[in-house]
C-alpha cells in the first residue's frame, strides 16, 4: 500500500501545471460570480452594524440582519468574498450526526436554507444536490454511539434511518461493506457549492439594503464610555488607509482571523486556531455515479463523496495539526498548504480500504488547507465580554457550510436584541465561555490539534481531554492525588472524577459505552454518601464576591427571588435575559447587609461576571471579586456530616437551619460554614482561604476515620443528584 501511495504521489507531483484541478475551478467559478457585483466602492461614514469578514458566516449574519430589519449594515471584507477558508469547503450538509440539540437545529435550519428559500428569494442556486448521507458503523462501539446519536437526532426530527450493508452497497457500489455493520442514512441530506451559497448570501444581504464592500481591511475598532456606563462600547472602526467609519455595532466574522483581529482591538478570549485540513481528489473513475450519497467511514478517518467523475476523500486523522499559531498572514488569499504527504499517508492508505478502486486511479490533487477550531469543538459565538455591542461569531471547526444558516440567525438575533432567541440554548457556543490562559498559543496548538481528532473519535460518555492539562488545580489536588483520585478537566480545573482504591491505579483501561472498570468505586463512594458522610473537593465553583453599599438592591433586580433578605442565608434563584431566558442558575449568599457572595458551576463563569458587568452602572456603589481561585470549597455531605464537622468547632452546628450560613473555626482556621445539600442528605458547604485549606482538610480527614469518612468525586454527585430528583442540567 505504501509502495501506492508513493506511485500517485508522484503521478500528482507530476502533473502538467495547465490542467485544472478541483480548486482551480472554485477559484475560476469564484472570478465569475464577483464580476456580477456592484461596482459601487465608496464607503459611508457611519453604519449601524458593521460585519467584519465575506465568508459564509459573515454574508449569513448580514444576510439574517437584514431580513430582521436592521438598517444600515455594512459588510467589509479584506480581500474577495469566500477567499479566506469557505472557497475550499466540501459543502457536505449532513443533518446525522450531533449530540447537540443546537448544532442539529443549525444544520436543520441551514439545509432549508440551501434547499428552498436562498434559491427562491435571490434567484441564485445555492448548488444544492439532494444525494443523501450515510454514516457507517464499522464496529460495534460505532454502532452503539450511531444509534444512541440516531435516537436523539430522530427526537430533534432528523429523518435518519438504520440500514443493512448491502443497502449501502446498492446506493455506493464502489464501497467495500467487508467491515461494514450498518448504515445511518439520511436520504434529504446532500452537498451545496460554498462559493454559489456564500454568493446568495450576498445577494440577498444586498436585495435588503445591505452594503458590501470588498478589499478594506479593518484594524481595530473604536469604543466610547457611555455616561454611566461600567462596560466600555464600540464606535466605529478602523481601516489600514488610517480612516473611520463609526458605528454602533461591531461583528467580527473574520474566520481564521478573528482571534488576532479580536486580540487587537483588546478582546482577548476568542481562542480559535487554523488547523491543517486535508482533502484527496481523484482522476476520473469508471462508474462514479455524481448522484450517490455521502458516505463517512469515522473509523477510517474518512468521507467520500462523488466529486465530478472521480471521488473526494476528505480526511480528519487522529491528531490535528495546528497552522501558524503566531498569527495568519493578512495577504493569505484563496490560499493552499504545501500538504505533508509523510504525515498523511497512513491515512491516506486507511481511507483507501474504504474504497479499494482509488487505489488503481491517479490523484488529481491531494489538497490541504487551513480551518478554524476550537479547543472543545464548539464554535464561538456571540458578544463580547470586554466590550458592549463586540460580537463575534468564529471558530465553525470545518462545520461553517453546514452550519452557517443557523449561526446567521443566531447572532442576527443577539445582535439586533441584545440576547440570544428564544428557540436555541447558546450555553455551549458563547463567545464568554472561555477563559484568558485558553488563549495561550501553546494551549491553543495543542488542544485544537485533539479538538481536530476528536472530529471522528468514538464519543464515549465519560471522556476526558489529553492535552492541556493541570492548567489549574486547587490547593487539595496533591492531597487528593494520593488518595488515588482520577482527575477529570472541569472548566480547566482538575477535579475528582471518582477514587481508586489503595494498591489500584487510577486509570479508565478501557473506555465504554457500558459498565466500565471503576464503576465498583463510583458506587462505593455513592452508597457512602448516601449512608455516611462523604468529602467532595468543589473548589471549581464559580465564586464571586459582590461588595458595596448597593450590592443587596443590584442583585435582586438581577434576580428572579429576593436574594436581600436577612444575612446569614442562602437563596437559591436564576438570573433571566431581557427576553426572559434563563442566563444563570445559582446560588446567593448574603454574608451581611454589604457583602454577598454569587456561587455557580464553573462553564457559567464568565456568564455569571459579564452578566453583572453589563447591568452595572458607575452610579452603583459595588465592588465585583472574582474569589473563586482564593477559597477552596469542601462539601462534605452525608448522614454523618454534622457529627463529623461538630468534634471539629466550638459552634453549634445543631442550630444552623438549612440554608444558613455562619463563621466557625476549625483548628488554625475560620471558614465560612453554609448548611446546604445537593445530593438529598445532611450537608455542608465549607468556604476555606485557599493557604488554610489543606490544614482544614487534614482536620477533616483525621477526624473521618471515626465516622466511615471517604472521598467521593463527581460521578458519585450526579448520581446522588439524580436519584434525590435534584436537577443535575437544564433544559
Amino acid at each position: 500500500m505504501r509502495r501506492i501511495i508513493h506511485s500517485i504521489r508522484r503521478i500528482a507531483i507530476g502533473r502538467s501545471t495547465k490542467q485544472l484541478s478541483f480548486c482551480d475551478y472554485r477559484k475560476q467559478g469564484l472570478a465569475y460570480s464577483l464580476t456580477t457585483s456592484t461596482s459601487d466602492t465608496s464607503l459611508p461614514e457611519k453604519a449601524h452594524v458593521i460585519v467584519i469578514g465575506g465568508g459564509i458566516i459573515g454574508t449569513s449574519v448580514a444576510y439574517h440582519l437584514a431580513k430582521l430589519g436592521v438598517e444600515d449594515v455594512l459588510l467589509l471584507e479584506q480581500h474577495r468574498l469566500t477567499s479566506g477558508t469557505t472557497w475550499h469547503a466540501a459543502g457536505l450538509i449532513n443533518t446525522f450526526g450531533s449530540m447537540s440539540s443546537t448544532s442539529t437545529w443549525m444544520r436543520q435550519y441551514t439545509k432549508d436554507l440551501y434547499k428552498h428559500i436562498l434559491p427562491e428569494e435571490t434567484g441564485l442556486s445555492t448548488g444544492w444536490k439532494e444525494i443523501g448521507f450515510i454514516e457507517l458503523a464499522c464496529d460495534q462501539d460505532r454502532l452503539e454511539a450511531y444509534r444512541r446519536t440516531a435516537a436523539f437526532n430522530r427526537y430533534c426530527g432528523v429523518q435518519v434511518q438504520e440500514i443493512t450493508p448491502e443497502e449501502v452497497k446498492d446506493r455506493f457500489p464502489l464501497c467495500d461493506i467487508s467491515t461494514v455493520l450498518a448504515g445511518f442514512y439520511v436520504e434529504s441530506d446532500g452537498r451545496a457549492n460554498p462559493t454559489d451559497a456564500t454568493m446568495a448570501f450576498a445577494r440577498g444581504a444586498r436585495q435588503n439594503g445591505v452594503t458590501v464592500r470588498e478589499g478594506i481591511s479593518v484594524t481595530g475598532v473604536k469604543t466610547t464610555l457611555s455616561s454611566g456606563a461600567f462596560l466600555p462600547s464600540i464606535a466605529g472602526v478602523t481601516l489600514a488607509d488610517g480612516s473611520c467609519i463609526q458605528a454602533d455595532k461591531v461583528v467580527n466574522c473574520a474566520g481564521m482571523w478573528a482571534r488576532q483581529f479580536a486580540e487587537a482591538c483588546g478582546v482577548h478570549s476568542i481562542p480559535n486556531q487554523a488547523a491543517e485540513h486535508y482533502y484527496l481528489i481523484t482522476e476520473p473513475m469508471e462508474g462514479v455515479d455524481p448522484n450517490w450519497p455521502v458516505i463517512e467511514d469515522a473509523s477510517r478517518y474518512v468521507y467520500v463523496r462523488p466529486e465530478g467523475q472521480g471521488l473526494m476523500l476528505g480526511l480528519f486523522e487522529g491528531k490535528g495539526e495546528s497552522w501558524k499559531g503566531e498569527g495568519i498572514p493578512n495577504d493569505f488569499h484563496f490560499g493552499e498548504i504545501e500538504p505533508d504527504w509523510d504525515r498523511m499517508a497512513p491515512y491516506i492508505e486507511k481511507a483507501m480500504e474504504l474504497v479499494p478502486a482509488v487505489q488503481h486511479v491517479g490523484i488529481k490533487k491531494l489538497f490541504c488547507g487551513p480551518e478554524s477550531f476550537t479547543p472543545d469543538n464548539a464554535p464561538i459565538i456571540g458578544e463580547s465580554k470586554e466590550f458592549r455591542n463586540y460580537f463575534v461569531a468564529c471558530g465553525l471547526n470545518s462545520l461553517g457550510i453546514l452550519t452557517g444558516g443557523g449561526v446567521g440567525h443566531i447572532l442576527a438575533h443577539w445582535v439586533k436584541d441584545g440576547c440570544a432567541p428564544n428557540n436555541v440554548d447558546v450555553t455551549g457556543i458563547d463567545a464568554v465561555r472561555f477563559h484568558r490562559y485558553q488563549n495561550n498559543k501553546e494551549y491553543r496548538e495543542k488542544r485544537v490539534g485533539e479538538a481536530l481528532g476528536n472530529t471522528y473519535r468514538v464519543h464515549y460518555p465519560n471522556h476526558q481531554p489529553k492535552t492541556c492539562r493541570g492548567a489549574k488545580q486547587s490547593a487539595l489536588h496533591d492531597c487528593l492525588k494520593r488518595r488515588n483520585a482520577y482527575f477529570k478537566d472541569v472548566g480547566g480545573w482538575e477535579s475528582p472524577m471518582w477514587y481508586a482504591p489503595e494498591g489500584v491505579l487510577p486509570k479508565v483501561e478501557r473506555e465504554s459505552f457500558g459498565r466500565e472498570s471503576w464503576f465498583d468505586y463510583w458506587a462505593a463512594e455513592h452508597k457512602s454518601c448516601r449512608n455516611d458522610v462523604a468529602l467532595f473537593d468543589m473548589s471549581f465553583m464559580t465564586k464571586i464576591l459582590v461588595s458595596g453599599n448597593d450590592a443587596g438592591t443590584f442583585l435582586n433586580r438581577l434576580s428572579t427571588a429576593n436574594v436581600n433578605g436577612p444575612s446569614g442565608r442562602i437563596t437559591y434563584t436564576q438570573w433571566l435575559t431581557e427576553k426572559g431566558f434563563m442566563a444563570a442558575d445559582l446560588t446567593i449568599i448574603k454574608i451581611d447587609e454589604n457583602n454577598f457572595m454569587v456561587v455557580a458551576t464553573d462553564n457559567m463563569h464568565n456568564q455569571v461576571i459579564n452578566h453583572m458587568q453589563k447591568r452595572l452602572t458607575r452610579t452603583d456603589h459595588i465592588f465585583l471579586t472574582d474569589v473563586t481561585a482564593r477559597f477552596a470549597q469542601i462539601n462534605v455531605q452525608g448522614p454523618k456530616s454534622r457529627d463529623l464537622l461538630q468534634g471539629l468547632t466550638d459552634k453549634d452546628l445543631h442550630s444552623l437551619a438549612f440554608r444558613d450560613v455562619q463563621e466557625i473555626d476549625i483548628g488554625l482556621a475560620r471558614a465560612m460554614c453554609a448548611r446546604i445539600t445537593y445530593v438529598g442528605e445532611l450537608g455542608y458547604e465549607l468556604f476555606v482561604p485557599v493557604e488554610q485549606a489543606r490544614q482544614v482538610y487534614h482536620q477533616i480527614v483525621q477526624a473521618g476515620d471515626a465516622h466511615d469518612l471517604r472521598h467521593a468525586g463527581l460521578k458519585a454527585l450526579g448520581s446522588l443528584r439524580l436519584v434525590s430528583t435534584i436537577a443535575y442540567d437544564l433544559n
